[in-house]
């Protein structure tokens, strides 16, 4: 969607008011990105209502949901099983996970190329990716910076339209660095396969 000097940002899905979820909103935070959608949410279950929520990102189709919570907190929110269940609802699912509040480690870092790679071929083809850590925040706010910068966005440009989605988007200052340090790039030659 443009809007004066470029994308415009925008969220695409009302709260969801689940039962057992104490009231809280269950949102899709959406940014265009590469032809498109990017957005981020809160780990599936997290407030109560994990099939509710499961159903609500099936509903909004993303290509890719990328997960980036750690096997205890998809445990805790009762989403063991999360990987399997979107994958059912027609969703590539990708985990790497990832400790609240930290960069990437070795093992992430070995990942990321060809998960990169793959969400960002979706993302430039239309389609949808969706990145979850617990809150939908911080780690999950450094991965989509870095996916948009890699997409071809000027870094500060990026940074501006997430924040202007989600204040709270990109932690720590350390977070920030491992997204800026991204390639900024256009795909050339073959695509690699979704």
């Amino acid at each position: 969607m443009e809007h004066g000097n470029g994308p415009r940002v925008r969220r695409l899905a009302e709260p969801r008011l689940g039962p057992g979820s104490g009231g809280g909103a269950s949102v899709i935070h959406a940014v265009a990105v590469g032809g498109g959608i990017l957005a981020l949410a809160p780990l599936p279950g997290d407030g109560g209502d994990y099939h509710g929520d499961l159903d609500h990102i099936a509903s909004w189709a993303p290509a890719f949901l990328l997960t980036l919570a750690l096997p205890e907190e998809l445990f805790a929110a009762g989403a063991m099983t999360l990987g399997q269940d979107i994958q059912d609802r027609g969703s590539r699912w990708l985990h790497l996970p990832l400790r609240a509040g930290d960069t990437p480690d070795p093992a992430f870092t070995r990942s990321w190329p060809e998960a990169s790679a793959r969400m960002r071929r979706a993302l430039i083809g239309g389609g949808r990716v969706l990145v979850h850590g617990r809150g939908g925040h911080g780690r999950s706010g450094m991965v989509a910076l870095r996916l948009m910068i890699e997409t071809g966005e000027v870094p500060d440009t990026a940074l501006a339209r997430l924040r202007a989605l989600l204040p709270g988007a990109v932690a720590t200052a350390a977070q920030l660095d491992w997204a800026r340090a991204a390639r900024r790039d256009t795909p050339r030659g073959p695509r690699p396969p979704l």
